[in-house]
């Protein structure tokens, strides 16, 4: 499967709840880091895992359940 480097993902805010798009970087098959939502501002952790095919998993978390 041919895959773009960044792909964006659609995603839900764990704080505010509004839905925000991320931009992840498929270079990397594991990642994990904390980006700012884009609507409240509040730190999430961003977990990504790349598979082989499909498309990327992303899990957000709040920094207190990080």
């Amino acid at each position: 499967m041919t895959r773009n480097r960044i792909e964006p993902m659609a995603a839900t805010c764990p704080y505010c709840g509004e839905p925000i798009t991320l931009l992840i970087d498929c270079s990397e098959p594991s990642q994990r880091y904390v980006e700012d939502c884009e609507v409240c501002c509040r730190p999430m952790t961003v977990q990504v895992e790349i598979p082989e095919d499909g498309p990327p998993d992303v899990w957000l978390t709040d920094e207190n359940d990080a």
